[in-house]
């Protein structure tokens, strides 16, 4: 299978530890796989070819029955494959989730940006993005609080 972008293979972006433990097929289909290629173009790569290193790619598609087991939002981005979550700290290579975070703020055209979990120093434990269109992007920002066991959001606040 082709790539979803010059960073990012199709098996990174389609793996999951859940689907092979529920021995479930985490296929997209032609339609998850182009909107998947959008995320890669729109938002993963150029912040790629910013930092210049790899950059973990902590979950991309996510079937219906993954994204029900691992408790995701029934609405999920990440089951349309319009959604990635970032995480720097797959590679310690100099940058991290918070410049993610910002980069991402700052310097391009996002449908959701959501600050996954605060480790104790208050820095984000991963980024999720979501890209839709530039004409449907929200450029929603929210926190995401895993303290009660379950995501409670709240609105960003600079």
């Amino acid at each position: 299978m082709e790539n979803i972008s010059k960073n990012i293979s199709y098996n990174e972006a389609t793996k999951s530890i859940t689907a092979i433990r529920l021995g479930v097929d985490n296929t997209p289909n032609k339609e998850q796989l182009k909107n998947m290629k959008n995320v890669a173009k729109h938002i993963f790569q150029p912040l790629r070819e910013w930092h210049k290193k790899p950059i973990g790619v902590a979950s991309f598609f996510r079937c219906p029955i993954v994204n029900e087991t691992i408790g995701g939002s029934v609405r999920s981005q990440h089951v349309s494959g319009c959604a990635i979550d970032i995480d720097a700290d797959i590679f310690d290579n100099g940058i991290t989730n918070t410049d993610i975070f910002n980069y991402i703020k700052d310097n391009l055209d996002w449908d959701q940006l959501i600050v996954e979990g605060l480790n104790k120093d208050g820095t984000p434990q991963w980024i999720h993005v979501s890209y839709v269109s530039p004409k449907l992007n929200r450029k929603q920002i929210l926190i995401a609080d895993f303290t009660t066991g379950k995501a409670v959001y709240s609105n960003y606040k600079e």
